[in-house]
């Protein structure tokens, strides 16, 4: 587990990365909306619910974002770091890729941000309102219906398709660990799977 989350889960992380974090998280979340809206409207129409309504929800955890800053007395216009800034740059290239790597993008950065808050529950106080708002059974199940998309996207991908969704898949992993960190939180390596479940983008898609 990184140290970062290690640190919510027994008390031990400083406030002040905290807030470093919560103010990175923000400036990605604007760039997950940004994108996730252009996916959606050429996503295949069984797709397009699903998508906004992860726009919709992403919107609202902006306000949610806001009223903790507002309460702690963060600034949420900080600078982007440049591990946060190669992730929002790869979410703007990601929108003229094909479909497959799209959703198989999506679903690895939602699974990972759900993998690492289920490990540090229950969360030390007062950090546990995070890990709650983040480990939610409706995000839960948001996530598995993103693994069904990308299953039905990959059982169709064949070539260069199934290529770009195993690169993506294999490019977002190791950088969503990465961005958990915050200045003085030094980088883990250890992740957890969800339900034990691999997608096909996870093995290696058909046609390779």
């Amino acid at each position: 587990m990184h140290a970062f989350l290690a640190g919510v889960r027994d008390g031990s992380v400083p406030a002040d990365s905290l807030d470093r974090w919560l103010a990175q998280d923000y400036l990605f979340a604007q760039a997950l909306v940004r994108a996730q809206s252009r996916i959606a409207a050429g996503a295949p129409f069984v797709d397009v619910g699903l998508l906004a309504g992860g726009v919709v929800a992403t919107v609202g955890e902006l306000g949610g974002f806001e009223e903790v800053a507002a309460r702690r007395g963060l600034a949420l216009d900080d600078a982007v770091h440049p591990t946060n800034r190669a992730y929002c740059d790869f979410l703007l290239a990601l929108t003229y890729s094909a479909y497959p790597a799209q959703i198989t993008a999506i679903w690895a950065l939602e699974r990972t941000y759900l993998e690492g808050w289920e490990g540090a529950r229950p969360g030390a106080q007062p950090y546990r309102e995070f890990v709650e708002r983040w480990t939610t059974d409706e995000f839960r199940s948001y996530v598995g219906d993103l693994q069904a998309a990308v299953d039905r996207q990959l059982e169709a991908s064949v070539g260069d398709q199934a290529r770009a969704a195993e690169d993506a898949f294999v490019w977002v992993t190791p950088p969503c660990r990465r961005r958990w960190a915050a200045p003085g939180i030094k980088t883990g390596t250890t992740r957890r799977p969800v339900d034990g479940h691999q997608p096909r983008s996870a093995i290696k898609p058909r046609g390779l």
